[in-house]
């Protein structure tokens, strides 16, 4: 047989999102993640005979949230499953989960793939609770924290649409983003609020036939390099294994789950992956069947905001904001509602969104903070938009008064007024600062004359040194403009 003709990876997604609660989803427990172990937890939670769980309402409530901002139908009536698996960390010997009437389903998640937009489609999105953890960092032996045990998690399942890991990047990337903007997640992976499980395949064409490898699910990614690198390493390997032994196939060799060895870059097998009958689901006996209300579901579908993505589109197309600075912008929403409302206080759009992207977010990181926290308020933005739109300050003014502003309460312009930082535009002014800095710079006037493997940096320097003399209030276009008219006239009389 000849080598393979094509190799296309099949890739879906099993997303575990931690919601955004203070209690745990059956019983009244706090959700820390900063608690001593084995502290936060209940005869509920801990599976004690005779205890019984009380759904809680919030954490259903972001999970509709989430299933409507997927584009999902919600089912109006779902109920509670037992999935029975043993381990140490699940004290109860199950986990309550939804098994054949999700709260979510057949829904879509757009994505920027290869330069246009990507239908990824959504399975099914669930509530469950959490298992604990299991830390194997004493020599010898196992320990059991149950404190996460019962924390609410909402499970988003996609259809086999991704087809590289690169793709899946992108696709977990874009997910943290949404839940983080709707509120319903933090969705900080350090503190495992989202697990990412991917499930590849290799769909192998040769001589026009089509084979498929068995399906490898990877277990509990945190982070998204390791969505990507364990993903393309799984690719490769099934490939191999195929090329190898033909009866590496789908159906004829067992499905795997395999964990993730980041030290090493390689997936490492577990064990045989399980199929449903192995979790012998069955209805939960003490928990009744979910009815939504119609003014429940109205008002989660009313609180649903514009979404990130849409957000994203319209500030490229209606402000003409660049496309890079408008995917910074829209990462935090109180940012993009904070830069919405610099706008409407007559912040011209483009050099606005620059001044978040290179001023504002760069002095509230400085800080560990967000810009929304940096009280300097959309109305002064708005105004050190304006005057630099204006001229009436140059970049280096602009830096120096941002600074100040988190601390004074002055509006810029009348700071800069105070400062002396108000942008020179007389022209006769700037001739001199250009007389003087060519007359004590004859090195580097050479070298933008005679070197041209120096001009360009030559050029630099003198542009530079009009700026420092004139205490950095000259116009910087000006500036340009005087140097090379005054190049050009010595070059014209050599």
């Amino acid at each position: 047989m000849t080598e393979p003709d094509q190799a296309q990876p099949i890739i879906g997604l099993e997303i575990h999102v931690q919601l955004k609660t203070e209690a745990k989803l059956f019983c009244a427990c706090a959700v820390r993640s900063d608690a001593p172990p084995n502290s936060c937890v209940c005869p509920v939670c801990l599976g004690h005979p005779g205890a019984l769980p009380v759904l809680n309402c919030r954490a259903f409530e972001l999970a509709v949230l989430t299933g409507l901002a997927l584009n999902c139908t919600i089912a109006r009536r779902c109920k509670w499953d037992r999935k029975n698996y043993f381990y140490p960390d699940l004290p109860k010997n199950y986990q309550i989960s939804q098994y054949d009437l999700p709260l979510a389903h057949t829904g879509n998640f757009e994505l920027a793939s290869g330069g246009q937009m990507k239908q990824i489609r959504i399975r099914r999105a669930h509530l469950e609770e959490d298992a604990g953890k299991s830390l194997h960092d004493a020599p010898g032996r196992t320990l059991v924290d149950l404190n996460r045990a019962g924390t609410p998690l909402l499970e988003i399942v996609t259809e086999p649409d991704i087809t590289s890991a690169d793709e899946a990047y992108a696709f977990c990337i874009e997910l943290q983003r949404l839940v983080s903007y709707l509120g319903v997640s933090e969705g900080n992976m350090q503190k495992g609020q989202m697990r990412f499980e991917p499930n590849v395949n290799v769909a192998v064409t040769e001589d026009g036939k089509e084979y498929r490898t068995p399906i490898v699910e990877i277990k509990n990614l945190n982070s998204f390099r390791a969505v990507r690198d364990a993903i393309a390493y799984e690719i490769q390997r099934q490939t191999a294994a195929w090329r190898r032994d033909h009866g590496y196939q789908l159906g004829r060799c067992p499905n795997e789950n395999r964990g993730w060895n980041d030290e090493e870059g390689v997936t490492e097998f577990q064990r045989q992956k399980e199929a449903e009958q192995d979790y012998r689901y069955f209805p939960d006996p003490d928990l009744a069947m979910i009815e939504l209300p119609d003014s429940l579901f109205d008002r989660l579908r009313a609180s649903l905001p514009e979404l990130p993505i849409a957000r994203q589109e319209r500030f490229v197309t209606k402000h003409g904001i660049d496309p890079v600075d408008a995917a910074t912008i829209i990462n935090h929403r109180p940012t993009t509602d904070l830069f919405e409302e610099v706008i409407r206080a007559g912040g011209e759009p483009g050099i606005v969104a620059k001044q978040f992207v290179n001023v504002w977010l760069r002095l509230a990181n400085d800080r560990h903070s967000a810009v929304t926290d940096l009280g300097v308020g959309a109305g002064r933005m708005a105004e050190l938009a304006g005057i630099t739109a204006d001229g009436t300050i140059n970049k280096t003014a602009v830096d120096r008064l941002a600074e100040l502003l988190l601390d004074r309460r002055e509006r810029p312009l009348a700071l800069a007024t105070e400062l002396g930082l108000l942008q020179e535009h007389d022209r006769e002014t700037t001739v001199r600062w250009v007389e003087e800095v060519f007359a004590s710079n004859n090195r580097a006037v050479e070298d933008a004359l005679t070197n041209p493997k120096k001009t360009k940096a030559a050029v630099g320097f003198l542009h530079g040194q009009v700026m420092q003399t004139s205490g950095g209030k000259a116009d910087p276009r000006l500036v340009a403009e005087l140097v090379e008219r005054k190049l050009a006239e010595l070059r014209s009389n050599r």
